[in-house]
C-alpha cells in the first residue's frame, strides 16, 4: 500500500535552491525553496522571493504532511 504525499509540500520535505536578484546590489542572492527570504552576503538586504499561495496555508493536513518543526517554521516566517 503506498502513502499519498502531496505534490505541493515536496518543496517544503525535501527543499531546493532558488535564486532572487538583490535589490540593493544585483547579485543574485540563494533562498531554499522552503524559506521565503534570504540575506545578500554583498550589501547585507533582507531579499524576499516572490510569495506562491502554498497548501501549507490552506490545507488541514499541511502539519501532518511536512512535519510539525517544519510546519511551525514556515508558519512563523510567512
Amino acid at each position: 500500500m503506498t502513502t499519498f504525499k502531496c505534490p505541493g509540500a515536496s518543496n517544503i520535505i525535501r527543499p531546493k535552491p532558488g535564486y532572487v536578484k538583490c535589490p540593493g546590489c544585483g547579485i543574485e542572492v540563494e533562498i531554499w525553496s522552503d524559506e521565503l527570504k534570504g540575506e545578500c552576503r554583498k550589501c547585507g538586504k533582507t531579499v524576499f522571493k516572490e510569495e506562491t499561495p502554498s497548501c501549507m496555508q490552506w490545507c488541514k493536513y499541511a502539519r501532518e504532511c511536512v512535519g510539525e518543526d517544519k510546519y511551525n517554521e514556515y508558519m512563523k516566517n510567512k
